[in-house]
């Protein structure tokens, strides 16, 4: 097994970081490894956005309700970035250009694309010995965030990273077993994997250092699929011009 694969297979968020802020060369390093990423016929439909302003970590934090996205090392915001392609159009090719950049595949490229770079960026950050927890709460408040951060039409925030020298070393939390997640040729029934699957989990959050519970994998997916949240973004993600046709 290489130091790489090594990396993967250690990751945990981290929510607990050092008064350490992160250096330049560190931040461009991070950036550089994300513009390396993969991305969909060359459009590197995304756009990363660093957060030192005090006042709009401490906003973001607001947002968010997580303390760590003011406390860490640096911040992060990927973001969804269409307007790119437009910067260049007259007005009779920007109305041309619409019907795609207003379409769920492009919607799709430009989601993707970003989160390709972030993870990217992620493993660049873990292989450094930083610690990372991605931050989709940005999307509590979706509006105030696209506000907060000037973004133009065909812009929109999908989610943040904290990075930072880790302050504590959480266990590692469970995945799902293969037999769940990985199929050959076609799609697998796997209710039995799922129910040991909830065995594992449930003793994982008993047994933990902090935030003990009673709990399993599908009874929080089921909380989570039966009650509404961020209902807004649909709205908000069409107003910017994604995902209407």
């Amino acid at each position: 097994m290489n130091a790489t694969i090594e990396t993967l297979l250690n990751h945990r968020s981290i929510r607990s970081f050092k008064d350490t802020r992160l250096n330049q060369e560190q931040i461009d390093t991070l950036v550089a490894a994300a513009q390396q990423a993969s991305t969909s016929s060359y459009m590197m439909a995304y756009s990363i956005i660093g957060v030192t302003d005090e006042d709009k970590k401490a906003e973001l934090a607001d947002i968010t309700g997580q303390n760590y996205v003011k406390e860490n090392g640096h911040l992060f915001i990927f973001c969804a970035d269409l307007y790119r392609t437009t910067i260049k159009a007259d007005k009779k090719q920007y109305e041309e250009m619409l019907a795609n950049l207003e379409n769920s595949e492009h919607f799709l490229v430009s989601a993707i694309d970003a989160a390709l770079a972030a993870q990217n960026a992620a493993i660049a950050a873990e292989s450094m010995g930083l610690g990372i927890c991605y931050i989709g709460s940005i999307r509590n408040q979706m509006a105030r965030v696209d506000e907060l951060l000037s973004l133009p039409k065909h812009v929109i925030p999908l989610f943040g990273m904290v990075v930072g020298e880790p302050a504590q070393k959480p266990e590692q939390k469970p995945r799902l077993p293969k037999e769940a997640v990985y199929f050959e040729n076609e799609y697998s029934r796997y209710e039995e994997e799922l129910d040991t699957f909830n065995e594992t989990i449930a003793a994982y959050y008993r047994s933990r250092s902090n935030n003990n519970r009673q709990d399993s994998w599908t009874d929080q997916m089921l909380r989570r699929f039966q009650t509404p949240m961020r209902m807004d973004v649909t709205e908000i993600v069409q107003n910017k011009g994604f995902n209407k046709r």
